[in-house]
């Protein structure tokens, strides 16, 4: 099976809206991403391919699956990998990484549906929803999604989820409480401090449950958010779509200044930015 990188809108509904900045923000913000962003989350991707033995025969199909570097692991150990995401951008880095001779051969982008995903000659095994970061909709649309996978996975295929560990062990959390705040200075829109994705003790387990997923075990992992400065620090934040509310009602620049200054506690004498975090991931089951 050839990696298959599907553009899919995922459903969404309510009061957390996921619309696009103006495309020479969107391309660099995809690019700070890709370059700057990404990245954090490779403990997270690690601990949960070596929990279920990712490799040769797993047939992967990765939610939300960004600039396609949890997909371009799984390769690397052997997995075949399918990715699915609403951002087209997003989904082109991604097709650079996986293919990089560029060719219809290796890879498939095709505008529709998760069926469009679906391998052609067996299901799927393994379903990830790694990113607790980013603009994922709300947990009725990410629940449809995830019912849509699990209907094209075999019958008891690992459904990995991902969120935010304790919040008194997310350094990140403060800092991203700045978006919440310039989104909505009365405190009307209860946005949380990760854009939505499911981030309490029992969330993942609650998400699992609504999509008709059985829980089978869970994990946690350090994921440090590191940067080369505070620069760096605002553009990777910012790309995560996390502050996109914020910028449509408050200038860039202000925006900026305000991300900057929650950041200057994290800030070390070597000039790097430097934020311990916690995440958690669910492995649960398809029925």
């Amino acid at each position: 099976m050839s990696p298959t990188l599907v553009r899919h809108q995922l459903p969404h509904s309510g009061s957390i809206r996921c619309d696009d900045p103006p495309a020479p923000d969107r391309s660099r913000r995809t690019r700070d991403w890709a370059e700057i962003q990404e990245r954090m989350l490779l403990p997270l991707y690690e601990a949960a391919y070596d929990r279920l033995g990712i490799g040769p025969g797993t047939r992967l199909l990765g939610l939300g699956c960004g600039s396609g570097l949890a997909l371009l692991l799984a390769a690397a150990r052997g997995a075949q990998v399918s990715g699915v995401d609403a951002d087209e951008s997003r989904l082109e880095l991604a097709r650079e990484r996986l293919t990089p001779e560029g060719g219809p051969e290796h890879t498939r982008l095709v505008s529709g549906g998760l069926e469009a995903a679906a391998p052609g000659d067996a299901a799927f095994n393994v379903v990830t929803a790694f990113h607790p970061v980013g603009c994922v909709g709300t947990v009725e649309g990410l629940t449809a999604s995830l019912t849509a996978a699990a209907g094209l996975a075999e019958r008891g295929s690992a459904v990995v989820l991902g969120g935010w560990g304790p919040v008194e062990r997310c350094a990140t959390a403060g800092v991203l409480g700045v978006a919440q705040r310039l989104a909505d200075p009365r405190g009307d829109c209860a946005v949380g401090s990760a854009g939505g994705w499911p981030s309490g003790r029992d969330d993942l387990e609650e998400l699992a449950d609504r999509a008709g997923l059985r829980p089978d075990g869970s994990g946690r992992v350090a994921c440090p958010f590191g940067y080369a400065d505070p620069a760096s620090a605002v553009r990777g934040l910012l790309s995560t779509g996390l502050f996109d509310a914020a910028l449509e009602v408050t200038e860039e620049r202000q925006v900026e200044k305000e991300l900057a200054e929650a950041l200057h506690p994290y800030q070390r004498a070597d000039g790097t930015v430097w934020m311990p975090n916690v995440f958690r991931y669910l492995i649960a089951r398809t029925r």
